[in-house]
């Protein structure tokens, strides 16, 4: 008799949450917060700065020593085909490995909506760039502190990757650098769009939270395969900050991105 009050109690208690968790997704109104996590890796495997060795398509062996990135210019797209854009003045990040609080991207103020895709910039965009020094507001300083300046007339880092490597032609480790940014005629910014594998439902009382995964493994062994030996100059190292490489790294870099799961909680 215990375990049938027991079990009536337990599916009224579940129907009720069930009941709640239905209403707080209906109730479609006012703003609410989303989080984007940047969740970085390497081929598949856990990415682990100055420890663990990564081996490429191209049999040269990495270990990595920093990951940072500028995030800009978020989108989102609801379920009925609208977008969202967050405003301008808000949307400049630096994702940095060794920094976890910089992994999730509270974005405020959004929309009640179920949302079905994000897009986001890699770098800063021209436009926001020609604003001037004096129109970038804070996050030039935030830039400059992170080392993801190069100079104010030379611009921002948009991605650097950087580490160590050996390979059958390089016995002894060996640095490689590779930023990019602005270079010549080159401006190098691109833009990611994903789709979202589960709609992530913005409310007052729901965070959702977008779980991305960059594998950086494709910065240089994408479709585009860079061979770090054979841009290392002199033995001095791969120093890939400008030249002919550079756009092929920043075509790769639409495919580092997927998105793996989304949280409504």
């Amino acid at each position: 008799m215990k375990l049938k009050y027991i079990l009536a109690a337990f599916t009224v208690a579940t129907a009720f949450v069930s009941c709640s968790n239905d209403d707080a997704a209906s109730n479609v109104s006012g703003t609410g917060t989303l989080n984007v996590e940047f969740d970085n890796a390497f081929a598949g495997d856990d990415l682990l700065l100055n420890s663990q060795t990564y081996i490429t398509s191209q049999n040269e062996v990495l270990k990595v020593s920093t990951v940072k990135y500028i995030v800009s210019n978020i989108v989102l797209t609801k379920d009925d085909g609208t977008t969202v854009t967050y405003p301008k003045s808000n949307s400049y990040f630096i994702v940095n490995e060794a920094d976890e609080a910089t992994h999730v991207l509270e974005l405020a103020n959004i929309p009640a909506g179920n949302y079905t895709k994000i897009k986001f910039g890699i770098g800063v965009d021209q436009e926001q760039f020609n604003a001037g020094a004096s129109g970038q507001g804070d996050f030039l300083a935030l830039a400059q502190s992170e080392d993801m300046l190069w100079s104010w007339s030379a611009g921002y880092k948009f991605v650097a990757f950087e580490g160590t490597f050996t390979s059958a032609t390089v016995a002894d480790a060996t640095p490689f650098m590779l930023h990019t940014g602005q270079t010549g005629s080159s401006y190098n910014y691109t833009e990611v769009t994903l789709n979202l594998p589960t709609q992530a439902l913005v409310r007052q009382n729901i965070t959702p939270q977008i779980h991305i995964v960059t594998d950086v493994s494709k910065f240089i062994d994408g479709t585009n395969k860079i061979n770090l030996s054979a841009n290392n100059s002199m033995g001095m190292g791969a120093m890939i900050m400008g030249g002919e490489a550079l756009p092929l790294i920043t075509a790769n870099l639409n495919a580092a991105f997927t998105v793996d799961h989304v949280h409504n909680d």
